[in-house]
């Protein structure tokens, strides 16, 4: 997962890296608006549309290497009637999308092998539809700041543990470079990719 992909296997994933941040980000801002914060739908993420979750970055990373990020859906914890059930629910939701279209991409393939099998270019759009969207949602649970986990991880740690954990924040960007120069986000993600991946396909 690691190795640079091909030129064809690059043109079939942008629209895979497309729908698997829009999705991701989509969720994320869906699930805040039905818990009752307004702020996704005022920030104009409420929609389908890649332009307005793109993060440059993140988006290079999730077609070269097959895991990456999108700019942050805005939330206001303030506007939930239970802030740390609701923070959990949101913060899952966007991952959880994520594994709704690699399982549902899979239940086509097995109801429907035909086409997957006599064009080539279509079963590996599907292939990589499915590792794209596993490696956004895998990705973002490492508890990280500023992925997702991060944000599970805040909710169950002792308050004297959160100073350093806030600390942590401003500079866990480039602790999760550091790590992701070295390989061991890679190292410690993939085989969990790896086995949903043939539990789906």
């Amino acid at each position: 997962m690691g190795n640079m992909p091909a030129l064809g296997d690059l043109l079939l994933s942008l629209p895979a890296v497309l729908w698997a941040i829009t999705f991701h980000e989509f969720c994320h801002g869906y699930a805040a608006d039905l818990l009752g914060d307004p702020t996704p739908a005022r920030m104009g993420r409420l929609t389908l549309n890649p332009l307005a979750h793109l993060d440059p970055i993140g988006a290079l990373m999730l077609l070269v290497f097959r895991f990456g990020w999108a700019k942050p859906v805005p939330i206001d914890p303030r506007f939930f009637r239970r802030p740390g059930r609701d923070m959990a629910i949101v913060s899952l939701a966007g991952s959880a999308g994520n594994l709704v279209t690699a399982v549902a991409c899979g239940v086509v393939v097995r109801l429907f092998p035909g086409p997957f099998i006599s064009i080539p270019a279509l079963g590996r759009f599907v292939v990589l539809m499915i590792l794209i969207n596993l490696g956004l949602g895998v990705f973002n649970l490492v508890p990280i700041p500023p992925l997702d986990g991060s944000k599970l991880l805040s909710l169950f740690l002792p308050p004297s543990w959160l100073r350093g954990f806030f600390w942590l924040e401003r500079y866990g960007i480039f602790i999760l470079m550091i790590l992701l120069a070295l390989g061991v986000v890679q190292m410690l993600i993939t085989p969990m990719i790896m086995t949903l991946f043939h539990l789906i396909l």
